[in-house]
This record gives C-alpha cells, structure tokens and sequence, in this order.
C-alpha cells in the first residue's frame, strides 16, 4: 500500500509541475529588448528633395505646332537657369528635360481655339544622372498670343475673333465698294448701292469669322516654365560631372 501511494505522490508532483511551467517570458522579453534596441534607419546625407510646386525655367530645343504634332511625340526641352537647395545646385542648368505630348486640338472653322498638352517624364543631368518625374507647363512667357488655360499645363491660342472681324472691316472697303457698285448696277441708284454695300460688308466679316483659327506654335528656344508635380528625390552626389584626372 506504501508503495502505491508513494508511486501516485510521484505522478501528482510531476502534473503539478507540468502544469505550473511558466510562459517563455524571458524568451519574448529578450525579442522585445532586441527589437527596439535595433538601430533607425541612417538617412542617407546625399538624398535631396525637390518639393512640389517647384518651378525650373526651360527652352524647347524643337519646334512644335498643333498643324503637325501628334499625340505621343516627344518633347526635348533644357533647363535655362541652375536650381539651388542650401547652396548645392540641384538641377543645373544644361541639364535636358524629356516629355511627351498628351493632347492635340486644331482650331475649328469659326469656332473653339488651337491647344495642345504636355507632360515632363525625367530629367537627364550633363552627368547622365536620370530622373524621373511628373512635370506640367505652368508658364509660357515666350510664347505670344498663348495662354495656359487649366491646372494640367495645357496650352492655348488666344481668341482672335475680335481681330479677325477688324481685319476683316479695314480690308472690307473693296468688298464695300464692290458691293455698293453691283448694288448700284443691279438696281439703280443709291438705295441699290447702299444694299449693295452692306452686303459686300456682311460678306466680308462672315467670311473672316469661318475661317479656321490660328495653331498654336511654339518655336525652338520658346521659354516655358515646367512646375513639379510630386516630391522628387534626387541623390545629389550622382548630379555633378565626374572631372578627368589629368
């Protein structure tokens, strides 16, 4: 009997201490500790960024019009003037800015005006350093008669009714006086040559104003403005030229 109390004190005792086995705290703690006392990440001291809204004067190197362009043509531009961050240029001037054309529109026959619309895909430094990037136009000071018409760059060619109808009324004498002399001739008199002048007149303007508006036509070396869409981040030590040892 002795012995079978001994032999179920044994198998309590080890229940008893299967059960109470405590957690692998310690283990957890120390993932926990080594966690956070793994190191930040170190920023890297050559990434720079370029915000959004940043503006960098170009100059196109190629001609371009709403008479011929399609859309998906590239567009080849050059930066004009150094952009600068805490004294380190950052985009330098020379640098060659690639785009491509989103959207043609011819003027109509009296009606609507020429436009057309790019977008900036990357810029590539003297280095060859290349960047990528969403740039719009914002400005096109060397352009005349041209405006950029909405947030996403596009440009477009002034109305130029008014002045087709003035053109249209100075060098509307002949057809006046064409008018009032088959007026004339027609019926007689002067009411005839009145009708007849009117008519010339009317001609004249209406013509003027079927005519098809002018494209929109940027020159080589046209100033544009191109303004940065999103952040950009540049690695500054890749952006200067690499000098030959002697």
């Amino acid at each position: 009997m002795r012995g079978l109390w001994a032999v179920l004190l044994i198998s309590g005792m080890a229940l008893g201490q299967t059960a109470a086995a405590p957690k692998n705290d310690g283990a957890d703690a120390n993932s926990v500790s080594a966690t956070n006392s793994a190191p930040a990440p170190v920023p890297d001291p050559n990434a720079v960024t370029i915000p959004a809204g940043t503006r960098i004067p170009l100059s196109l190197k190629q001609a371009i019009s709403t008479k011929n362009a399609r859309e998906g043509d590239a567009v080849y531009a050059e930066t004009v003037f150094p952009y600068v961050v805490d004294n380190h240029v950052i985009v330098p001037a020379g640098s060659y800015v690639q785009g491509k054309i989103a959207h043609v529109e011819r003027a109509g026959h009296g009606k609507g005006r020429a436009e057309i619309l790019m977008h900036f895909t990357s810029i590539i430094y003297p280095s060859g350093y290349t960047v990528m990037l969403p740039g719009s136009v914002e400005n096109t000071p060397g352009a005349d008669n041209k405006s950029v018409k909405d947030s996403e760059g596009t440009i477009q060619q002034e109305s130029e009714t008014g002045k087709r109808v003035e053109d249209a009324a100075k060098g509307g004498v002949y057809g006046t006086l064409g008018g009032a002399t088959a007026g004339g001739l027609a019926t007689g008199g002067l009411n005839g040559a009145r009708v007849g002048a009117g008519i010339g007149a009317a001609a004249g303007i209406g013509w003027a104003l079927l005519k098809r508006g002018s494209d929109v036509r940027l020159d080589v070396g046209t100033s544009i403005e191109m303004e940065i869409q999103r952040p950009i981040t540049v690695d500054a030590s890749r952006i200067a030229v690499a000098k030959a040892t002697p």
